[in-house]
């Protein structure tokens, strides 16, 4: 078959395919209010194309406590993960959250041990433990795919998103808006999607 022939109809079948269809990359910094990256921001996207399957992040879904903290400080997870808590300290803890998305207390319990929670509705979980009142963290429930934080460099990178119409929401504790949280509409390019963010802290 002719070359040119086969160049021109995948030519022509891009332009026939929707701009829906098409992945692009969608590349976010954020900054703090003294320019420095900030690193461990939530970025989630949510586009009108919904996942056909259920959404998955890499595991574990797991919240330890560790040397007297949670660890990750701030985990992502799809609505209706089961996140578990192990305990992998001496001591004892008691986990709780008193977040409108999923209130729920774990009683004390100690060193390898393990307490499980649901999380059945999206939002931001905040953590405490009922000993150590320094400890805290968070988890992000999402209904998208499309969920990442920011590295050391304050950088975050999301890729397969579809082109179109998206709402980008950032989040991070110091931020300081409704919810811990900015919200902006956005239009991804075939080409993909680049923008920054600096952020007022508390």
């Amino acid at each position: 078959m002719d070359r040119c022939f086969v160049a021109y109809a995948a030519v022509f079948a891009a332009v026939l395919l929707p701009a829906e269809a098409i992945a692009a990359t969608v590349s976010v910094d954020v900054r703090g209010s003294d320019g420095k990256p900030l690193a461990g921001a939530v970025i989630a996207l949510d586009t009108p194309r919904k996942p056909a399957g259920p959404i998955k992040f890499d595991p574990p879904y797991e919240m330890a406590q560790q040397n007297i903290a949670f660890v990750p400080h701030v985990l992502i997870v799809p609505v209706g993960a089961t996140v578990t808590f192990p305990n992998r300290d001496k001591v004892r803890h008691h986990v709780y959250s008193f977040s409108k998305p999923r209130k729920f207390d774990l009683k004390l319990y100690g060193k390898d041990e393990t307490r499980s929670v649901v999380f059945d509705k999206p939002g931001v979980v905040a953590l405490g433990c009922n000993i150590h009142d320094a400890m805290n963290g968070y988890v992000v429930v999402v209904e998208t795919p499309y969920a990442v934080q920011t590295d050391a460099n304050g950088h975050a990178t999301i890729t397969g998103v579809p082109a179109g119409g998206a709402t980008i929401r950032v989040w991070h504790p110091s931020i300081r808006a409704p919810d811990n949280m900015l919200v902006q509409s956005a239009t991804i390019a075939p080409t993909g999607f680049a923008t920054t963010y600096t952020i007022r802290g508390r």
